[in-house]
């Protein structure tokens, strides 16, 4: 009966054992395995099984994208500003048997490293320079880093640098020259919109000018192309008149009365002065006189 009880006490020793020692590695992780001190090796995704008092999980590592966000930096830019800069790290684990054994604490040695890089490309730098070069920091920290990395199973992915802090009175003259410098680009503008409006209105009066001028000048010809024509057409009714009376067989003396009508309607004018031909003449004197002898009669 002892015996039985035993055996019934080893077999459930020995499940306890079998299930306490079986693992199972959750997606994206992985199980850094020592046997009795030493690295034996890393467990990956799945179901495991370890040697109870023998085999020992060292260390659990997460396979995903870790982001540290590290405190701010102070550091010294190359016109001697101090500023602070606080960044962001983006990284992975690659390798988990070096980021066990590489380094005692891999993110106290980031955050140093990072710290010390950030020094060193801002000692390069000068204020302004600083304040507009966020990708260029960005790219040098996370190159240096990664190398750096590589042998601690580390992956840097990149380097955000968050914040940059100059000191209040700088920050107080940045904002006195940029309100200075959008005041200047305002008057600019205005007076740019000045110019062009005066050169608009320049045109628009210089086109104006041009069309009064050529409505005259069009006006002008129309006028001398209607003098020309009417005078084209009362010299061919003078002449059509003359051909008339030619064809007529008119004698001398038509034609004398002819004239004399054409001085009487000359007379008719605001002329002060008439000066008659002696033939007309003549011929008005013998009017003068029939006229006298019908009037005797």
């Amino acid at each position: 009966m002892i015996s039985v009880i035993l055996v019934i006490l080893i077999i459930i020793v020995v499940i306890g054992l079998v299930i306490t020692n079986i693992r199972i590695v959750p997606q994206a992780n992985a199980f850094v395995i020592e046997r009795l001190g030493k690295y034996m090796q890393t467990w990956q995704t799945g179901l495991h099984f370890k040697i109870p008092l023998i085999d020992k999980v060292a260390r659990k590592v997460s396979l995903k994208e870790h982001v540290i966000d590290f405190p701010p930096q102070p550091v010294i830019t190359k016109d001697n500003v101090t500023i602070e800069i606080d960044t962001v790290v983006y990284f992975q684990i690659t390798d988990p048997k070096l980021y066990a054994y590489g380094v005692e604490n891999p993110i106290a040695a980031i955050e140093n490293l990072s710290a010390t890089t950030l020094r060193n490309i801002i000692g390069e730098l000068e204020l302004d320079g600083t304040l507009t070069s966020r990708e260029h920091i960005n790219s040098k920290i996370t190159l240096v880093l990664d190398e750096a990395t590589d042998a601690w199973g580390i992956k840097i992915n990149r380097v955000e640098v968050k914040n940059i802090n100059p000191p209040k009175d700088i920050q107080m003259a940045m904002e006195k020259q940029m309100r200075a410098e959008r005041e200047r680009r305002e008057v600019i503008l205005k007076a740019e919109g000045e110019k062009k409006s005066a050169i608009l209105i320049a045109e628009g009066n210089k086109e104006a000018v041009i069309l009064e001028a050529e409505a005259a000048k069009e006006k002008a010809i129309r006028e001398a192309e209607g003098e020309a024509e009417a005078i084209l057409k009362i010299q061919k009714a003078t002449a059509d008149g003359i051909r008339m009376i030619a064809e007529a067989g008119a004698t001398k003396e038509v034609l004398t009365i002819k004239s004399l009508e054409a001085f009487e309607k000359a007379a008719d004018g605001n002329a002060t002065k008439i000066i008659i031909p002696s033939e007309i003449q003549g011929m008005a004197g013998l009017a003068s006189s029939l006229t006298g002898i019908i009037k005797e009669d």
